[in-house]
């Protein structure tokens, strides 16, 4: 059975509290990728003694034990989104923001085989597009 992100988080030795466990709950049903102030906002519904500050302080714990996953993104502005997905690569729409998931095998393969001739395999890696809808 799959471990929650709670637990993996207990796992590490960290205390879950509910504040964490709010957070955790908003960030585990995301179906896109919000920032800090909208995970703020989702999660003060579920406790509203939620401070920004604390969401702040609790996104670079979830951050730093690898629970969640920080996309920096150009504009300077971050995202969220838990660390437990299958691997994916992102597009970021620069005009509204959006961010869109994808898989490729093709460059998935292309990146392998670079690595090889360059002497080196690959550990990790993340790829962001930056892009325009053509019009």
């Amino acid at each position: 059975m799959k471990q929650t992100p709670a637990q993996a988080l207990r796992d590490t030795g960290v205390r879950v509290t509910r504040q964490r466990e709010a957070l955790l709950k908003v960030l585990t049903e995301a179906r896109d990728h919000p920032d800090a102030a909208e995970l703020h906002r989702r999660a003060r519904t579920l406790d509203d003694s939620l401070s920004l500050a604390t969401v702040y302080r609790t996104l670079s714990v979830l951050e730093r034990e690898g629970v969640v996953l920080r996309l920096a993104l150009e504009n300077g502005g971050a995202r969220y989104e838990v660390a437990d997905a299958p691997h994916h690569d992102h597009i970021v729409d620069l005009d509204s923001g959006q961010i869109t998931e994808f898989r490729s095998e093709k460059i998935e393969q292309l990146q392998r085989e670079i690595a090889a001739e360059l002497g080196y395999e690959i550990v990790h890696h993340r790829m962001e597009l930056y892009c325009r809808k053509r019009g």
